[in-house]
């Protein structure tokens, strides 16, 4: 089905070019945080890593907030949070470059805490599965905080691939760190409220009443064609009204208590 657009399509060559400028980058960003895990995974096999694991209600066990991410206990381990990274980074990444790179110490930095936090005296924390809840969670926020279309996308993807995030956050399995995972979100929905105008929203398409309210009679005209075109908030037909009940009306009458 064809429908006839007034105004030029905003998807021009030079738009599409800068999209895929822009997937690239975030593409190459989110493969180089993964080569990075694979590296350190293979690096920590030759010394005692222990030490730069979360140490929860310690004091030397801080220094994991920003060492733990790196770390990995085994290949599965690693391999879940490689793709949770590549995939959410990426997708944060190309709808808001410039919250993401805000928000990414953020996220860091607040899955640690809550690792730290509420971590159980004597255990140890590591992975970047809290980073990766972040991400979920930020993408997600920005999606009901912003509710334009590249939000609303954005936030349906993250949730189809990764909405069993919002059970991770609570104890579930023996061995999972859930703390960081809390952390991780906490840090993300406040990421996305900070940070919800950091990158520029795309034009909204306005309706022929809006121009009409600004003195704008050519623009007006034009989208008043569209065969698209919404009726003005006030025009819309009520369809239904709530009449209140009559004062002193009784409902349920009950027993006079002595």
């Amino acid at each position: 089905m064809h429908l006839p657009m007034p105004e030029a399509v905003p998807d021009t060559p030079q738009q599409r070019s800068a999209d895929r400028r822009r997937l690239q980058r975030a593409l190459n960003a989110s493969l180089a945080g993964v080569l990075l895990l694979a590296a350190t995974f293979v690096a920590q096999h030759g010394f005692d890593w222990r030490a730069l694991a979360i140490a929860p209600h310690a004091w030397s066990g801080l220094v994991g907030i920003l060492t733990a991410p790196l770390l990995h206990g085994s290949p599965e381990h690693l391999g879940a949070n490689a793709v949770a990274l590549l995939l959410l980074g990426t997708l944060a990444g190309t709808v808001y470059p410039r919250a993401t790179v805000r928000a990414l110490p953020l996220l860091w930095i607040g899955s640690g805490l809550g690792a730290w936090l509420l971590g159980d005296v004597g255990t140890r924390h590591l992975g970047a599965s809290g980073v990766a809840h972040g991400l979920m969670f930020l993408v997600f926020g920005l999606g009901l905080l912003r509710r334009d279309r590249p939000a609303i996308a954005a936030a349906m993807i993250a949730f189809f691939l990764y909405g069993g995030m919002l059970l991770t956050v609570l104890p579930h399995e023996p061995g999972v760190s859930w703390q960081a995972h809390f952390g991780g979100a906490v840090s993300g929905l406040l990421a996305a409220w900070l940070f919800r105008h950091s990158d520029a929203m795309a034009p909204r398409r306005r309706y022929s009443w809006e121009l009409e309210d600004e003195d704008s009679a050519g623009e007006a005209d034009a989208a008043a064609d569209d065969p698209l075109e919404l009726p003005r908030p006030d025009a819309v037909p009520v369809l239904w009204t709530r009449t209140p009940p009559p004062v002193g009306r009784v409902v349920v009458r009950l027993p006079r208590r002595d």
